[in-house]
């Protein structure tokens, strides 16, 4: 884990605290070949300059997004974004993370992406890169 993800994660409350370094050391385990950093506030892993995802504090909770996730087809995705294709899913306590369905999320995050990296140059057109 990242030193500034580190960071971030040890200025949130303690329950907070335990579920970011939780969801940070999986994506880390499962994504071996993203990059992580802070990216607009908050810690994000990308794949090829890609995001995909990445967590942050919200009033309801942990957010964990998948920036495709809505491709999934996952139930534990139950927070859809409107205008792109992000999914979501909130934790208030580490025992609500099911390893098991974050690394499937994780494992279809690699296979199932859209092109955010481009999205300005297409002028808010996202297109489907692996399917």
């Amino acid at each position: 884990m990242s030193s500034a993800i580190q960071e971030y994660n040890s200025l949130q409350t303690e329950s907070d605290h335990e579920i970011c370094s939780k969801l940070a050391e999986i994506i880390d385990e499962n994504l071996p070949g993203a990059q992580s950093k802070i990216w607009h506030s908050h810690p994000v892993w990308f794949l090829d300059e890609n995001p995909i995802v990445g967590y942050s504090r919200q009033k309801k909770g942990i957010r964990l997004m998948f920036w495709s996730g809505k491709s999934f087809n996952e139930e534990m995705l139950n927070i859809h974004g409107s205008k792109f294709q992000d999914a979501s899913v909130f934790y208030n306590d580490i025992s609500e993370i099911n390893e098991n369905d974050l690394k499937r999320c994780l494992k279809k995050s690699e296979n199932i992406q859209w092109d955010y990296k481009n999205l300005i140059k297409r002028k808010g057109e996202l297109i489907p890169i692996k399917k």
